[in-house]
């Protein structure tokens, strides 16, 4: 395995501040169970995913830096360069082993990753999760906070679309979890088991998550949205 390019932690030091004005001034953002992310260490953000502007959203209101897992589509032109510049780790989703590995040296030197396991925008509401987040968690080690992000996409809204200005947005940051192999688990089995008990744990916040806050989830995902980002017929 070749040694990942691992983003300098000066990124994320500057670039959480452009997120937080995005978060307290662009859009009226409220923030809850900051104090459930342990503030030392290697730690997962596991936020579900409707909108475009998650990953900035969550960068911005997360209580330390991180270095987000962006698709590698966003990493061109000026956008590619700010991203790259904020310590941001571009992902192909084809295969995404160089991102986990980038990932996984961020953590071993004590620092925060922002993931999103259910791949693309759609729902948000964690009916499904990729294997990624499991295996950095058990790999890091690392504990994972579950956070929950509403309001970044609407019902009808294109996968594209931004927040219009002081859009009611909501983050919700979870209780965290310590993943650990079961006894007699490996290889296969147990990162199964850890990708359930994450995926669980995010779709019981996020849940809970649209009653506290009064704000739904879109109830349409990109089958039912056409190129253009309008909602299809």
């Amino acid at each position: 395995m070749s040694t990942p390019n691992v983003p300098s932690p000066a990124g994320p030091a500057w670039s959480r501040w452009v997120g937080r004005f995005l978060a307290r001034v662009i859009w009226d953002t409220r923030v809850v169970g900051t104090e459930r992310v342990p503030v030392t260490g290697p730690v997962l953000l596991a936020a579900n995913h409707t909108g475009l502007v998650d990953g900035p959203l969550v960068l911005g209101v997360a209580p330390r830096p991180l270095h987000v897992l962006v698709k590698d589509e966003m990493f061109v032109g000026p956008v590619g360069w700010i991203l790259r510049a904020a310590g941001q780790i571009p992902v192909d989703r084809r295969g995404g082993r160089t991102a986990l590995v980038t990932a996984l040296a961020v953590l071993r030197r004590g620092g925060g990753v922002g993931v999103f396991p259910e791949g693309n925008r759609g729902r948000g509401d964690a009916t499904s999760a990729r294997a990624g987040v499991a295996w950095l968690a058990l790999n890091g080690p690392a504990v994972v906070v579950p956070v929950a992000v509403l309001g970044t996409r609407r019902t009808g809204d294109g996968l594209n679309r931004i927040p219009g200005f002081r859009r009611r947005l909501y983050v919700e940051f979870g209780a965290p979890l310590a993943i650990e192999r079961s006894d007699g688990a490996r290889g296969k089995a147990a990162l199964e088991a850890a990708n359930e008990q994450i995926r669980a744990a995010l779709a019981t916040l996020v849940t809970g998550a649209v009653g506290r806050s009064g704000i739904a989830l879109p109830v349409d995902g990109p089958e039912r949205l056409v190129a253009g980002g309008r909602p299809a017929e």
